[in-house]
């Protein structure tokens, strides 16, 4: 048996580091491995936990064909290992924190992807952009629009199948119901894995 990818969306400053981190320990018992992604953002900066490379190491890994997926937004050059392919193979299931606009890309390569968009209220992404300073007042509001978009396209996403969830409350009840979407959408622990 094949495991699932979990392709986890959502604008900048929804939480979804945050949901990950908290979700971590569980998601082990659903036999499912989180993705670090590599980022063509320095490994001081502030953010995900994920490799931080230079635009040329990352043009050498892309050549040497050593991601899954990767995809280009906000400046940066964002790539989902290749060892994905190994740990879907051997029946694990696995997480990675994808992006909105690589989502078609994304299914055409993993057709039985799980698509998570996760969503936060205008006000409540307000506070945790200007709280983490990583933007200016400029790039904030332009952020908070883009999430605009995403709020407007709750009909079409529960039209292609992308489920969504909430977080802008506490970030426990965001991995209890991030939980329940998995078990209820078939994401559990192989019997037997390869």
């Amino acid at each position: 048996m094949r495991g699932r990818l979990i392709y986890l969306m959502g604008p900048s400053g929804s939480g979804k580091d945050s949901l990950i981190d908290a979700a971590r320990d569980a998601l082990l018992h659903l036999d499912c491995v989180v993705a670090r992604r590599v980022i063509t953002r320095s490994a001081e900066s502030v953010g995900e936990d994920a490799f931080g490379v230079s635009t040329a190491q990352f043009a050498r890994i892309k050549r040497e064909a050593g991601f899954a997926l990767c995809w280009h937004a906000n400046g940066l050059d964002y790539g989902i290992p290749a060892e994905i392919d190994q740990w879907l193979s051997e029946g694990r299931n696995v997480l990675i924190n994808g992006s909105r606009g690589h989502l078609p890309q994304a299914i055409a390569r993993y057709p039985t992807l799980l698509p998570i968009l996760l969503t936060v209220k205008t006000d409540v992404l307000r506070k945790r952009l200007v709280r983490r300073g990583r933007e200016s007042a400029e790039e904030i509001e332009a952020r908070l629009e883009r999430n605009a978009l995403f709020s407007t396209d709750a009909a079409q996403d529960h039209a292609e199948g992308i489920f969504q969830l909430d977080n802008s409350g506490e970030l426990s009840t965001a991995v209890d119901n991030l939980l329940t979407l998995l078990r209820r959408e078939g994401v559990s622990a192989k019997p037997h894995r390869v």
